[in-house]
């Protein structure tokens, strides 16, 4: 559980980001921004993974850049779930999932993964 809020809080550092640097990426107030991470979350859990194997001929033959291509559309349905989220366009969101993801490696290399300690 601490490692979806740790992860939630991570994400809304990267979506905030987004909507200071793409254009076409904003939020109406601090609890979309907030609730736009969790569903962000929550659609990478559940439809990410299917979205991946779906489209993994694709991936290969672009050599994984069409993951960008899906990393935009999960971040354009969680502005269609939420009202106080907008993404204009495809590639307003491949610029928020580029942004979010750098602060996503970012946070990841400060926080570290699962590794045992022994």
């Amino acid at each position: 559980m601490i490692r979806f809020i740790i992860q939630a809080v991570v994400t809304m550092a990267g979506l905030w980001l987004s909507a200071q640097i793409v254009p076409g990426v904003d939020f109406t107030n601090n609890g979309s921004l907030i609730a736009a991470a969790i569903i962000l979350g929550l659609v990478n859990a559940i439809v990410r993974p299917i979205m991946v194997v779906l489209t993994f001929p694709i991936t290969v033959v672009t050599l994984g850049l069409f993951l960008l291509i899906v990393n935009a559309a999960m971040i354009g349905l969680t502005a269609l779930f939420l009202n106080g989220f907008a993404v204009d366009g495809l590639w307003a969101g491949i610029g928020a999932a580029i942004v979010t993801g750098v602060v996503s490696w970012i946070a990841g290399a400060f926080i570290g993964g699962d590794e045992k300690r022994g």
